[in-house]
C-alpha cells in the first residue's frame, strides 16, 4: 500500500465535502488515515459503514476502473493539482478528470445560474463567457441545463478553454442532452469530478461540488438566479474564499433575477453590466 493507493480508497469511499475526513487527511496523509480506519481508531459505531468499505477495497482496482473509465486520477501530491483547491475548508481529497489538466491552472472565472434561463440570460452567459476567454480566461460552470451550458457554449464558439465540474461519474452523460457539449468542452478544456465512475447524482453532491466551481476560480459571477437556488451557494462558497462575486442585474420584476438582486442588496455580489466592468472589479478586487 502506498500514499496513491491509500488516497483512492478513501476517495472511493468517503463522501467529498465531508469536513471531519477532510482535515483528518489533510493533517496528516491518506496512508495514515488509511491505516487508522483500518486498524480501529475510529468510532466504530458511528463511522461503522466507512470502515467496513475501505476495509473491503483494493486501491489497485480502484485506480484500474478510473483507468478503465479513460479517466485520469489526480491527487494534491501530483505537480497538476490546482493549489487553490486547497483553500476549501473541506478539500476534494482527489479528483477524477477528462481533458487538459493544464487548463486548471489559467485564471478562470466561474459562471453560473438557473437551469430555466431567460433569452436574456442566455446571451448574456455566453457573451460574458467569450469576452474573458478573449482575455485568456478559462470558464468554469457545472455543465447542467441553462445557465451553465450557455457559459460553455460562449467559450467553446470563442475557441476558449472552458471546464465543467460535474457531479456524476465521468463516464455518465448528465444531463444527457448535454453529451455532445461534453464532448466540445473535451476539445479544449477540462471535465473534473469528485466521485468515482460509475456514481449517479443525488441532490446532495450538487450542492458540494459548488463549492468546486467556487474555489476553482479566481472570481464567480452570478447571471439569473431565483432567490432561493444552488447558484447562491456558489456565491456564498466563493465570498467565503474572499473571491470577488459579482451579478448581472435583469428586469425587477422578473422570477430569474430575483436572486441577483438579493446579492446585490445584500452587497454580496458586485453589480456588473459588461465585460470590461466585471474584468476591472476582479483586477482590482482585494
Amino acid at each position: 500500500m502506498n500514499e496513491r493507493e491509500a488516497r483512492a480508497i478513501l476517495f472511493a469511499n468517503i463522501e467529498g465535502g465531508t469536513t471531519f475526513w477532510a482535515d483528518q487527511i489533510f493533517s496528516d496523509s491518506a496512508l495514515v488515515i488509511y491505516e487508522k480506519i483500518v486498524h480501529g481508531c475510529y468510532d466504530p459505531i458511528k463511522y461503522q459503514k466507512t470502515i467496513e468499505r475501505v476495509r473491503s477495497a483494493t486501491g489497485a482496482d480502484i485506480l484500474e476502473s478510473i483507468e478503465k473509465a479513460n479517466c485520469r486520477f489526480i491527487t494534491p501530491e501530483d505537480d497538476e493539482w490546482p493549489m487553490q483547491l486547497d483553500d476549501l475548508a473541506a478539500p476534494p481529497i482527489a479528483l477524477t478528470l477528462k481533458g487538459d489538466i493544464s487548463v486548471l491552472n489559467i485564471s478562470s472565472l466561474a459562471i453560473v445560474g438557473t437551469r430555466n434561463p431567460t433569452p436574456y440570460g442566455s446571451r448574456i452567459a455566453e457573451d460574458f463567457a467569450a469576452g474573458f476567454v478573449d482575455r485568456e480566461w478559462a470558464i468554469v460552470s457545472g455543465g447542467a441545463y441553462g445557465i451553465d451550458s450557455f457559459a460553455h457554449k460562449g467559450a467553446v464558439i470563442a475557441e476558449g478553454h472552458t471546464i465543467a465540474v460535474v457531479a456524476t461519474g465521468l463516464d455518465i452523460n448528465y444531463p444527457a442532452g448535454n453529451a455532445r457539449l461534453f464532448a466540445q468542452i473535451l476539445e479544449a478544456g477540462a471535465i473534473i469530478s469528485e466521485v468515482m465512475p460509475g456514481t449517479h447524482a443525488i441532490p446532495a453532491r450538487f450542492l458540494t461540488r459548488n463549492r468546486l466551481i467556487a474555489a476553482l476560480s479566481k472570481a464567480t459571477l452570478v447571471v439569473e438566479a431565483a432567490f432561493r437556488s444552488g447558484s447562491l451557494r456558489t456565491a456564498r462558497d466563493a465570498a467565503e474564499l474572499m473571491r470577488p462575486v459579482m451579478a448581472i442585474p435583469g428586469p425587477i420584476n422578473s422570477p430569474t433575477s430575483e436572486g441577483c438582486h438579493r446579492l446585490i442588496g445584500e452587497r454580496a455580489a458586485e453589480i456588473v453590466t459588461s465585460v470590461p466592468d466585471a474584468m476591472e472589479f476582479v483586477t482590482n478586487f482585494q
